[in-house]
């Protein structure tokens, strides 16, 4: 088969996969207790098992070892290394709730990791800049994902389409590994999502999120653009991810404001507010879905488009992400003011 077309067995193996997996994690995930209770967080009312994270890691794993080009076997070895870890590291936190400071510097791990293997931003090319801030990206977007999955089809939806669109811009620039590892994210987070859209049952849990949120990481960085310059492609990835890092920037801007630990689960994501102005949830699932592809859009055109075009879009897009953060603080604001007054 041409090597370019590689994505798609890759793609029908991790959606099958998944699809296929995703009800077995769940009787296993009912037997040994490791559900969801309903929270305020997560808004549910009622107990879901919380192993679906199992399917997609097993998925994306399987895709990735069938269709292994000899080539890039190291790279390879070290993310699915990284993901096993994650894994592992994210099923314990599912049944014991580990402490943030543990989550930290197992995921910090398999940062390292990654990075050793050669996945690392050049940004500087000072590898003592370099590193350091690999494997800042991958941990804060590992958190960014984990602290989306807070409703039915959230994550699972969004990581779908990023690793779409990350599909679309590998394959207009013939990378091969990159390609590979969006498929293998696509169909493994969409056969999930079958089972995941609301009214959902099963949730990823965090082994899912992990392992969806470093896989994203290092699509974005592994993603290069030979023909344009380094002040248009770095906006590539960050409009392509713009869900999950618009919501992680609010969520840590909003408990700074209000003196609240940053680590502390809370009702303060882009979701809940959306919820609180009087959508259903799926009607706020279908605005995010929306909102993600829209920036993907986005990137896409950015990618293609001559220098000045892209500096011209990205600004304007980046001020769009600019007001729609503006209004989300005001939101919650208004909230607070309203529940004061009626206090």
């Amino acid at each position: 088969m041409d090597a370019r077309l590689q994505f798609i067995p890759i793609m029908i193996v991790g959606f099958g996969a998944a699809l296929c997996l995703t009800p077995l994690t769940r009787q296993i995930a009912m037997r040994l207790g490791v559900t969801a209770a309903p929270s305020k967080r997560n808004i549910h009312s009622r107990h879901v098992p919380l192993m679906g994270g199992g399917a997609i890691y097993l998925a994306f794993v399987l895709s990735i070892l069938l269709f292994s080009p000899p080539d890039h076997l190291v790279e390879l070895g070290a993310i699915v290394a990284g993901a096993t870890l994650l894994a592992l590291i994210g099923y314990l936190d599912d049944r014991r709730h580990l402490s943030p400071r543990v989550r930290l510097v197992v995921m910090t791990v398999a940062a390292a990791v990654a990075a050793l293997s050669g996945v690392r931003i050049h940004l500087f090319h000072i590898p003592l800049i370099d590193i350091p801030l690999t494997l800042f990206w991958i941990v804060a977007l590992i958190n960014a994902v984990n602290w989306i999955d807070n409703m039915d089809g959230l994550a699972a939806g969004t990581a779908a389409i990023t690793a779409g669109f990350f599909l679309l811009l590998a394959l207009s620039q013939g990378q091969i590994l990159v390609s590979m590892l969006a498929a293998a994210i696509f169909g493994s987070a969409l056969g999930f999502l079958i089972y995941n859209y609301n009214p959902s049952s099963t949730f990823m849990g965090d082994m899912g999120a992990y392992t969806l949120g470093f896989v994203l990481a290092i699509l974005a960085i592994k993603l290069k653009f030979a023909a344009q310059p380094l002040n248009v492609t770095w906006m590539v990835p960050v409009f392509v991810l713009a869900l999950p890092i618009l919501d992680i920037n609010l969520a840590i801007f909003t408990r700074l404001l209000e003196r609240r630990p940053l680590m502390l689960a809370g009702t303060d994501h882009v979701s809940h507010r959306l919820l609180r102005l009087g959508l259903t949830q799926r009607q706020t699932l279908a605005l995010l879905y929306l909102f993600s592809a829209a920036y993907g859009l986005v990137a896409l055109g950015i990618s293609q488009a001559a220098v000045e075009r892209a500096l011209a879009i990205g600004g304007l897009s980046l001020v769009g992400l600019g007001l729609i953060f503006c209004l989300l603080v005001f939101i919650r604001w208004r909230e607070e003011k309203e529940r004061q007054s009626a206090d």
